[in-house]
C-alpha cells in the first residue's frame, strides 16, 4: 500500500489495498495549521498515518474545553459523519505534524455496503471509539479529578511495538487537564502528589509509572 503500510491494514487484501490507492489521496499537516472542519468531514474521511490531532468540544461562554479524541496513528475520522451524513460541530487542533488519507466519504459508504474486508477493520475501530465515548462518560461522573488521572496514566503505559506511541507522550499538562474534565493546575498537583509518592517519575513531558501498585493503592484496588 504504497508508503503507508501501518498496522490497520497490514491484513487486508489485495483488492481493497488497489482500492484504498486508487481513490486516497495523501495530504500533510503542521502543527497548529488546519486539516478539516464540520463541512468539510461532510465530503470526506480520513485515515490518519502520523502526528496528532485534537477533537474536541468548547463552551464558548466560560472557555472550557473537553477533549473527545486525540487522532495519530491508523485513526479514522469522521465515522459519525460517515454513519449518519449530519454535520459534526466539533472543534479541531493539531498538535504535530503529520500525515492522513483523504478518501471522498461516499466511497468508503460503498466499502461500508460491498466490502467485507473493509468492514472487518472499520467495525472494530468504531467499537473502540465507542467505547472510548463510554469511558469517557463514566470516568467524568464516578470518579474525582485524581482518580481520572491515575486512570489515564495506566490506560497508556508505554507500548512495546516501536511504532505504538502513547496518547500522553510529549502532552502539555493542558491537554492532558483537557482530557480529563480539569483545569491545568488540579493536573499539575496530582502529578506533583504522584511523584512525590514514587509512583511516576516525569522526564520532559512524558510521563513514566515507576511503581504500578502504588497507583493502583490509591485506586484502592488490591
Amino acid at each position: 500500500m504504497k508508503n503507508y503500510e501501518i498496522g490497520l491494514f497490514r491484513n487486508l487484501d489485495d483488492a481493497l489495498k488497489d482500492e484504498i490507492n486508487k481513490h486516497a489521496k495523501l495530504i500533510s499537516f503542521k502543527k497548529n495549521g488546519h486539516i478539516f472542519d464540520s463541512y468539510d468531514t461532510k465530503k470526506n474521511f480520513y485515515i490518519f498515518l502520523s502526528g496528532r490531532v485534537k477533537i474536541y468540544q468548547m463552551n464558548l461562554e466560560n472557555s472550557k474545553e473537553q477533549t473527545i479524541f486525540i487522532l495519530g496513528l491508523g485513526d479514522m475520522f469522521d465515522t459519525i459523519t460517515l454513519l449518519d451524513g449530519k454535520i459534526h460541530e466539533i472543534a479541531v487542533e493539531i498538535l504535530e505534524d503529520g500525515e492522513a488519507l483523504k478518501l471522498p466519504i461516499n466511497r468508503v459508504r460503498e466499502w461500508m455496503d460491498t466490502n467485507r474486508a473493509f468492514n472487518r477493520i472499520f467495525f472494530p475501530y468504531l467499537a473502540s471509539q465507542m467505547r472510548k465515548i463510554e469511558d469517557l462518560s463514566c470516568e467524568l461522573s464516578l470518579y474525582d479529578t485524581s482518580e481520572r488521572l491515575i486512570h489515564l496514566i495506566l490506560k497508556n503505559l508505554t507500548p512495546k511495538r516501536s511504532e505504538a506511541k502513547t496518547l500522553l507522550q510529549n502532552l502539555s499538562r493542558s491537554e492532558i487537564a483537557n482530557l480529563i474534565g480539569t483545569v491545568r493546575h488540579v493536573v499539575d498537583r496530582h502529578i506533583k502528589e504522584l511523584k512525590n509518592s514514587g509512583a511516576i517519575e516525569v522526564k520532559r513531558k512524558n510521563i513514566i509509572v515507576k511503581d504500578i501498585q502504588k497507583l493502583l493503592k490509591k485506586l484502592k484496588i488490591s
